[in-house]
């Protein structure tokens, strides 16, 4: 080949590449812009004044394509498909309780996105603000309002596969004091203190005694349930297999994400509810894969996401084991029930 040939050859291929990326810049733009118009068919949401106070309420992360994607909406917590309330904050996880919210938040920048956690008062006006070292994953607030917890992933980007590292901090809301990882806490396993360059937490969850929580610890290639002391900075393994826990509002059961043999590597979890006293688990009916922390509605209801045609759906099943898991409303995600 012949060097006028090479050129001609090398310039061919560079417009070729331009073209397609040019293709897909287009392509990004107009999914962008057709997801801030209302889609035919979609929620009835308009603006309004949203609160984290009363009863019968639940706000969740709105994903709803239109002018109010991502922001938090209210609707009657008897009507979770219902018309929806906008409150103009946007977050990417949210969870609130006693008039206190953890709102997960991206910050634009012109060269990539930086994150942040924001807690809010009962009228969603900031309180602090603090920066997350990565993509945003887990939120809970205590049941007291007291503390706020977060989870972002810091390396890789799904709990699925193996290649990832979290970071999981929890904040005193009162007084600002921050723990920004609980890397730093004492591990105790099988009674003795246990120390590892891999342990890795995510997913807390918290009792009602500003004291107690838990959470999911991975080391050696397995995970556990761990019960956490805010006052001794100690964290204790109970179970293993346990991802993402939830505490159930009167503080006996733990609601999680189990990793079951033969399922696909990229789908492999099934949700259970584990007995604190018995340590028995019970397998509930959902079938499909769930990769969610999912939140105690009441004593006897679980609600999480699954994907949708709008990016997640809500649904909810039995604790118990029985009946089956229902969609409840569309296009949401990262819910918390009011009251």
């Amino acid at each position: 080949m012949t060097v006028r040939n090479r050129v001609v050859v090398l310039v061919a291929a560079v417009a070729v590449l331009a073209a397609v990326g040019l293709a897909s810049v287009l392509h990004a733009s107009a999914r962008a812009d057709r997801r801030d118009h209302t889609r035919a068919g979609g929620p009835r949401v308009t603006p309004g004044a949203v609160t984290l106070t009363g009863h019968g309420r639940v706000v969740f992360r709105n994903m709803a394509w239109g002018p109010h994607r991502d922001e938090l909406v209210s609707v009657p917590a008897d009507d979770p498909s219902g018309p929806r309330t906008a409150s103009g904050v946007k977050c990417l996880r949210f969870h609130a309780a006693s008039g206190t919210g953890v709102c997960l938040q991206a910050v634009h920048g012109p060269v990539s996105d930086t994150y942040r956690a924001v807690v809010l008062d009962a009228r969603l006006h900031t309180v602090d603000r603090y920066d997350v070292p990565g993509i945003p994953s887990r939120a809970r607030v205590s049941p007291t309002g007291h503390f706020a917890a977060w989870t972002a992933f810091v390396g890789g980007d799904s709990y699925a596969g193996t290649d990832f590292s979290t970071r999981a901090a929890i904040v005193d809301t009162r007084s600002g004091e921050l723990i920004p990882s609980l890397e730093a806490f004492r591990i105790v396993r099988d009674g003795h203190r246990y120390r590892a360059a891999d342990a890795n937490f995510w997913g807390v969850t918290f009792a009602a005694d500003d004291r107690t929580f838990y959470a999911t610890l991975a080391t050696g290639g397995r995970t556990y349930l761990v019960r956490g002391d805010l006052r001794t900075r100690t964290v204790t393994t109970l179970h293993a297999n346990v991802e993402c826990p939830s505490l159930s509002p009167d503080g006996t059961r733990v609601a999680y994400k189990k990793r079951v043999a033969g399922l696909p590597a990229d789908a492999p979890w099934q949700l259970y509810v584990l007995d604190l006293r018995t340590m028995r688990e019970t397998p509930l009916a959902e079938p499909r894969s769930v990769d969610d922390q999912v939140l105690w509605r009441d004593t006897r209801t679980l609600v999480y996401a699954l994907p949708g045609d709008y990016g997640a759906d809500l649904y909810q099943v039995p604790a118990d084991g029985t009946g089956r898991a229902r969609r409840i409303a569309s296009a949401a995600v990262s819910p918390a029930y009011l009251g």
